[in-house]
Order: C-alpha cells, then structure tokens, then sequence
C-alpha cells in the first residue's frame, strides 16, 4: 500500500492483485518444482542450497551463512542437509576456525549433479516464466521486484 494514503487496510482491487500474484508466484514455484524433480531428482531445496554453494569460493559455505543466503530457518536447513549428505550431494565439517561452527561443502558428486540439472532447469524457467512476459514486460517486472524489496529492507 502506498504511504500517506490513510487508508488502513488494502483495497479491494489491491487485494485481487495481491491475491493473483502470490497464486500465481505459488503456481509457477510448484510446476517447477516437479519439473525439476521429474528432470533431475533434486528438489527445488536440494537446487537452492547446490547454487548457493555453486557460488561460494571453493563451494563452502558456513551453514548459518547458507541459511541466510537462502532464506531458511537453521533448523530447516539442517534437517535438508542431513537428506542431501545422505545422498552424497554435500558433507558437513567442523569449521577449523570456529569450533562450534559447521562447513557445508558441495561434493564432487553434488557437482556434477548440479551441472546436470542446470539446463533443464532454465529450460523450464524460460518456457514457463520468460516466454511468457514481453522485454518490456520484464522491465517492468524488474523495476516492481526492486520496489518491493527496497520496501522490505
């Protein structure tokens, strides 16, 4: 809702398009999701926590860094990783530098599936997702997600 406009609660129209868009958001997560795991066998949590160690110098990361990165509850996040070190995806160790600290570091294997289902991923994510906007849709698109986010901090 836009500052200064004394209203309390949402409008009615603010409310249909909030309610569309977070359905929407819900729809596109889920088939992604299943595509996903029908294509790669990694869940759509098993992908985010890979990038996010993908990204990170020597595919490390402090587990309560990756909680932060990815937005999850720590308790989360252990309970995913222990599923994904089961699997051969990730090892936990203790941190040289902190002993009460925990290194999540992708394996070899966690790698190479990672980079199998890269491309399937993004195909999905382009037919899905960006076939469906215009560039001038997605400009705008942009410059919405930054409002809200600069809204949220």
């Amino acid at each position: 809702m836009a500052q200064g406009t004394g209203r309390t609660l949402p409008t009615r129209e603010q409310l249909r398009v909030w309610r569309d868009y977070i359905e929407t958001a819900e729809v596109l997560r889920t088939r992604l999701g299943s595509r996903l795991q029908a294509e790669t066998s990694l869940s759509s949590g098993d992908y985010q926590v890979l990038l996010a160690l993908s990204e990170a110098g020597e595919r490390t990361l402090r587990s309560s860094s990756l909680a932060t990165h990815i937005g999850w509850e720590r308790s989360r996040l252990s309970h995913h990783l222990g599923r994904m070190e089961k699997r051969g995806l990730i090892q936990r160790r203790s941190c040289p530098d902190d002993t009460h600290g925990i290194d999540v570091v992708m394996t070899d294997a966690g790698a190479e599936t990672f980079r199998a289902a890269t491309v399937p991923h993004l195909r999905a994510v382009r037919e899905m997702f960006a076939d469906a906007l215009s560039p001038e849709q997605f400009q705008q698109l942009e410059e919405l997600t930054r409002a809200l986010r600069n809204h949220l901090r």
